[in-house]
């Protein structure tokens, strides 16, 4: 069994039982938006969430051993997404990347967001012309050192 087994199993059992990722997020104990990467296997949950987890969805005892390796992080399966909706984040980091650099740069100097020690909240807006996706992602300054 490889770690991608484990994604679409994951996948499967939570279609079967009629569950959302907040929902496993509350058994794993940790918010929506990280847990739902690790089940999706970009983070290593510990043994107590991976049992918790393999319980709830009725995971074999393989998948929740699985759970608790460090994998190997980046899920896009080709350098240009085809998804619509994982395109359209390539397609603003596109076109707005050089300017959250230029800002960051100028607000902090010169360095990089972690993305490790991070966190993000995905929430819908109301809004009478639709509702909005509000994505709010913050991670640490880590500067630039010099040696």
């Amino acid at each position: 069994m490889k770690r991608e087994d484990v994604t679409e199993m994951i996948i499967a059992a939570k279609r079967k039982k009629k569950v959302t990722w907040a929902n496993c997020a509350e058994v794993i104990g940790h918010s929506k938006e990280w847990s739902t990467a690790a089940l999706l296997g970009q983070m290593v949950l510990n043994e107590t969430q991976a049992k918790a987890i393999g319980e709830y969805l009725s995971l074999p005892a393989e998948a929740v051993e699985l759970l608790q390796e460090i994998p190997y992080k980046g899920s896009l399966p080709t350098a240009v997404p085809t998804d619509p909706l994982v395109y359209r984040f390539y397609e603003l980091i596109n076109v707005y990347g050089t300017t959250l650099k230029a800002l960051i740069g100028e607000e902090f100097g010169d360095g990089i967001m972690s993305a490790i020690d991070f966190s993000m909240d995905i929430m819908r807006q109301p809004d009478p012309k639709g509702d909005r996706v509000n994505i709010v992602m913050s991670g640490k300054f880590l500067p630039f050192k010099t040696y």
